[in-house]
């Protein structure tokens, strides 16, 4: 699955705060669904959790108290991406222009 190809600039750029070491600590939850729903199955149970599908796994997130997700989530967020083919490295430069001769 070529996901690359479904990311906006806003969705590269939570995939790249979601792979940023140290880990970010101001991840927007409606950024991180956002992003997922342009990548994988999302669907919202009765009970306000998401179970989300890609790259041929299944997670039931639960949506975070405040707007931000925790550590927790950004650690299951980089496994589900990178099985999926998504990394940090595969959206950084592409759309930077940098073209040297």
């Amino acid at each position: 699955m070529d996901a690359d190809h479904k990311l906006n600039g806003h969705h590269r750029a939570t995939v790249e705060k979601i792979f940023q070491h140290p880990v970010s600590h101001n991840i927007q939850w409606h950024d991180v669904l956002s992003l997922l729903g342009s990548v994988a199955e999302v669907n919202e149970e009765h009970d306000g959790r998401f179970t989300v599908t890609v790259g041929g796994e299944t997670e039931t997130l639960d949506s975070p108290s405040g707007h931000d997700v925790d550590e927790q989530m950004i650690v299951d967020l980089r496994r589900m991406l990178k099985g999926a083919g998504i990394s940090g490295a595969s959206t950084s430069g592409a759309s930077t222009g940098d073209r040297r001769a």
